[in-house]
């Protein structure tokens, strides 16, 4: 009289959430925080999630706790470890060649205005060059460019890029510039004072540099801002806070891979 038996069955059992393993590089939403990333990794048994911005933040393997395609799911940890789960990078954020062992010294060169801008350009691009086969060489100044480009003798097969501070139009350095004129030669440069400032200010604890008046030495003005005595301590907390083209600004990265491409790109 009454049809179909209502406690017949499960009539317990709810709606499954699809469990889906978390695979590296797997993109998906925290559904409480509404946090969007990509899988890098697992820690202290929560996984790990990087955004696009390069944030990361934990979030534990909860059910029913991130959306994927705006659908809730449960994420696992993969049944299988896969090897490498990531690709590996340099510095520069190119990908690592695992096994490659650096080339001996090419004829071409960068040139870049003092062991400060080299030891900066070491510590980002180093892997890159060494691969490549490409030494940078500091400058003592670039006053008389012309002149030691032309003692370098550049050719198809011995290409010279120079990296200059300060690069701006009506600046000295820019009609310094203008006077090399040679096809085997690449002169490019970032529109700060100098290569400390080309590191985002934030890394070195400042909300941005000091400003400091036409015609006082700028490290030694950027040092008396912030109470450091000797520029020599200033460059090491600069130095120190770079470990990636991350901590640097976008016109020395573009300078630096226009100038690796220009040498690394023979005619003939």
């Amino acid at each position: 009289m009454y049809g179909e038996d209502v406690l017949a069955g499960d009539w317990r059992r709810r709606k499954v959430t699809p469990e889906v393993e978390a695979e590296p590089d797997l993109v998906v939403e925290d559904a409480d925080s509404g946090f969007c990333g990509a899988v890098v990794g697992f820690e202290l048994g929560a996984v790990v999630l990087e955004d696009r911005n390069g944030r990361r933040r934990n979030f534990p393997l909860a059910p029913a706790a991130f959306l994927l395609d705006g659908r809730p799911v449960t994420l696992v940890r993969p049944s299988a470890v896969r090897a490498p789960a990531q690709r590996r990078v340099t510095a520069s954020g190119s990908v690592a060649v695992d096994g490659v062992q650096a080339q001996v010294a090419k004829a071409s060169r960068i040139w870049v205005e003092g062991i400060h801008d080299a030891a900066l350009v070491e510590r980002i691009w180093g892997d890159d060059l060494r691969i490549e086969g490409i030494v940078v060489e500091p400058l003592d100044g670039i006053d008389d460019l012309a002149g030691a480009v032309a003692a370098f003798r550049p050719g198809p097969s011995r290409r010279l890029g120079v990296l200059v501070d300060h690069l701006v139009p009506g600046s000295k350095e820019s009609r310094i510039v203008a006077r090399v004129t040679d096809p085997n030669v690449l002169v490019t440069g970032h529109p700060y004072v100098d290569i400390w400032q080309a590191v985002r200010p934030e890394r070195v604890g400042l909300r941005a540099w000091p400003v400091i008046p036409p015609g006082r030495p700028w490290k030694e003005g950027v040092c008396a801002a912030v109470g450091i005595r000797e520029p020599a301590d200033m460059w090491r907390r600069v130095l120190a806070s770079v470990s990636s083209y991350k901590d640097v600004e976008t016109p020395l990265i573009n300078s630096m891979e226009r100038l690796i491409d220009f040498v690394t790109v023979l005619e003939g």
